[in-house]
C-alpha cells in the first residue's frame, strides 16, 4: 500500500473503535490458551491471530492504523459493527426512496396508482421530480437508528446465545442462533425507526400533509399525539422481525453454501474483492426471500400509518387477504432484493476496511475436522 494512500485510510477511521496494543500477544493471552496463526494470502483479510482460552475462540484484528487493533466481541467490535450498520441501512434506503415512495402509494391508493410505470408517471406529472425523494430525512435518520440497533445488536445477541449454547450446540443449531439473534436484534431495532417511519408514511402518501421531517414530525404529534408515532410498531414488528430473521438467517446460510459448493478455494485464501461480491450475492436472494415473508405486514404498515385511527381489521376488509399478500410485491421483491444485497455488500466493507473478516461462517472442511477432534 503506497504511504499516501496509507495516510488517507487513516484519516477517515474512528480511533475509538481500537484498543491500544499490549507489548506482546503473550499480555493478551492466559496460560490456558494456545496461540495458532493462520495461514494468509496477500489477497486475503488483514492479518490475523486466534486463541482459544477455554474452548473458546478470541480474535485480535490488526487494522490500517499501525499501533491498534480491534478485538473480536469487544465494545470496539460491536461499535464497528453498529457504525457498518448505519452506513449499510441508512444509505440504502435512503437511495430507493423513489420506489418506495411508488410503493406506498399503489399499497394506499391502488385505483390511481396501478402500475409501477404509472406510478412514477403519475408522481413525476403531479410534484416533479424532486417529489421521488420526498420523505427522504425521516428515512435516512429512522433507517440508520434501525440499522444500528439491527447489526449491532445481532452480532451481540448471536455471539450471547452462542455462549449459552456453548460450542457443540452453537455449531449444532447454528441456524436456531441466527433466528434468535435476529429477532432479539430487531425487536430493539423497530423501537428506533417506529416514529420515522410513521412520518415518513404520512408525507409520502398524503400530498400537502407536509414538505418534510421538520414541519411533518410536529404537524403529527399536534394530530395524533406522542403515542401516535408508535400507533404502528406492532404491525413494524409483525414485517420487520420476520424480514430481518429470514434476512440474517438465509444469508449465513447462503453464503455458506456459496463458499462450500461454488468456489474452490476456501474463504481465507479468497480476495476481498471476491468476499464482497459473495456477501452481495448471498444478500441479493436473501432479500428476495425477505420481500415475500414480510409482504403482509408491510401493507399494513402502510395502510395503518396512512389513515388516522385504522385499524388492522378496516386494514383486511379494504385490501382483502390475497391483496395483503399480493399489492406492490413485484416492486418490493426488486427494491428488497436490491436493497438487501446492498446493505450486506457496505456491511461488510466496512469491516474489511477497518480491518474486521467478512460476515459468514463457513462450515469447516473434513480434513479441519479430523484434525480438531485428534
Amino acid at each position: 500500500m503506497a504511504p499516501s494512500e496509507d495516510l488517507n485510510r487513516r484519516s477517515l477511521l474512528p480511533t475509538y473503535l481500537y484498543t491500544t496494543p499490549s507489548s506482546s500477544y503473550s499480555t493478551l493471552l492466559t496460560s490456558k490458551s494456545t496461540l495458532t496463526v493462520d495461514k494468509l494470502t496477500p489477497e486475503s483479510t488483514p492479518s490475523l491471530s486466534e486463541s482459544k482460552v477455554n474452548g473458546v475462540d478470541n480474535f485480535i484484528i490488526a487494522s490500517p492504523m499501525e499501533g491498534r487493533k480491534i478485538e473480536m466481541y469487544s465494545p470496539q467490535f460491536y461499535g464497528a459493527c453498529t457504525v457498518g450498520g448505519i452506513l449499510s441501512c441508512g444509505l440504502t434506503h435512503m437511495a430507493v426512496t423513489p420506489l418506495d415512495l411508488v410503493k406506498c402509494n399503489m399499497q394506499i391508493d391502488p385505483a390511481k396508482y396501478k402500475s409501477i410505470s404509472s406510478g412514477f408517471g403519475i408522481l413525476l406529472k403531479e410534484q416533479g421530480v424532486r417529489g421521488f425523494f420526498r420523505g427522504w430525512v425521516p428515512t435516512l435518520l429512522g433507517y440508520s437508528a434501525q440499522g444500528a440497533c439491527k447489526f449491532g445488536f445481532y452480532e451481540f445477541f448471536k455471539k450471547y446465545y452462542s455462549d449459552i449454547a456453548g460450542p457443540e450446540n452453537a455449531a449444532k443449531y447454528k441456524t436456531l442462533i441466527y433466528l434468535a439473534g435476529s429477532a432479539s436484534a430487531e425487536v430493539i431495532a423497530d423501537v428506533a425507526l417506529c416514529p420515522m417511519e410513521a412520518v415518513k408514511v404520512r408525507v409520502q402518501t398524503q400530498p400537502g400533509f407536509a414538505r418534510g421531517l421538520s414541519d411533518g414530525f410536529p404537524k403529527f404529534v399536534r394530530s395524533e399525539g406522542a403515542l401516535g408515532l408508535y400507533k404502528g410498531l406492532v404491525p413494524l414488528w409483525g414485517r420487520q422481525i420476520p424480514y430481518t430473521m429470514m434476512k440474517f438467517a438465509s444469508f449465513e446460510t447462503i453464503v455458506e453454501m456459496i463458499y462450500k459448493h461454488a468456489i474452490p478455494s476456501p474463504k481465507s485464501e479468497c480476495s476481498k474483492t471476491l468476499q464482497l461480491g459473495v456477501s452481495f450475492a448471498g444478500g441479493y436472494v436473501a432479500g428476495v426471500f425477505c420481500a415475500i415473508v414480510s409482504h403482509p405486514a408491510d401493507n399494513l404498515v402502510s395502510f395503518l400509518n396512512n389513515a388516522k385511527g385504522a385499524t388492522v381489521g378496516d386494514a383486511v376488509k379494504k385490501m382483502g387477504v390475497l391483496g395483503l399478500f399480493t399489492r406492490g410485491l413485484p416492486l418490493r421483491i426488486v427494491m428488497i432484493g436490491t436493497l438487501t444485497g446492498a446493505q450486506w455488500g457496505i456491511y461488510d466493507a466496512f469491516k474489511v476496511f477497518v480491518g474486521l473478516p467478512t460476515t459468514g461462517r463457513v462450515a469447516p472442511t473434513p480434513a479441519a475436522t479430523e484434525v480438531a477432534k485428534a
